[in-house]
């Protein structure tokens, strides 16, 4: 936890913390993260996503991925999403849940992904919250 008391709270997994995080992004927040989801970058992103999911499903934890990422679209755009994800429906809000979901899922592959997919996952919602790119991520083991 910082000086100023944000960041994470003892026991709190990054997943969580994201997913906090994102119920409390007022709508300059969700278009920070849509700003980060460049369209030049969709190619590396796609390729870091399918490793991100082979990973995954190599471990049986395909059903975890499933589960977040219908916590996650439960929060932006099913039922009753978060107001502010309401209010930035359309392009601006589909590029945000897209930078998201990437980010969600970068966290639940972990360290076993490799460090530029991870990075290229997480890059677009690190616009809204900079601690998904910390200087350095930890290298595989």
């Amino acid at each position: 936890m910082d000086t100023d008391g944000y960041g994470r709270r003892p026991g709190q997994t990054d997943i969580d913390r994201l997913l906090e995080d994102s119920r409390t992004l007022s709508p300059a927040g969700i278009e920070r993260a849509a700003q980060g989801w460049d369209p030049s970058q969709e190619a590396g992103i796609h390729r870091a996503e399918a490793e991100a999911l082979r990973l995954l499903e190599r471990s049986d934890r395909g059903g975890e991925w499933d589960e977040l990422r219908n916590r996650i679209l439960g929060l932006t755009e099913r039922g009753q999403p978060m107001v502010s994800w309401r209010a930035e429906h359309g392009d601006v809000g589909h590029r945000a849940e897209n930078a998201l979901l990437t980010a969600a899922l970068a966290l639940l592959a972990g360290s076993e992904l490799n460090p530029e997919a991870n990075q290229a996952l997480r890059r677009p919602m690190s616009q809204a919250l900079p601690w998904l790119l910390p200087d350095a991520l930890p290298q595989r083991g």
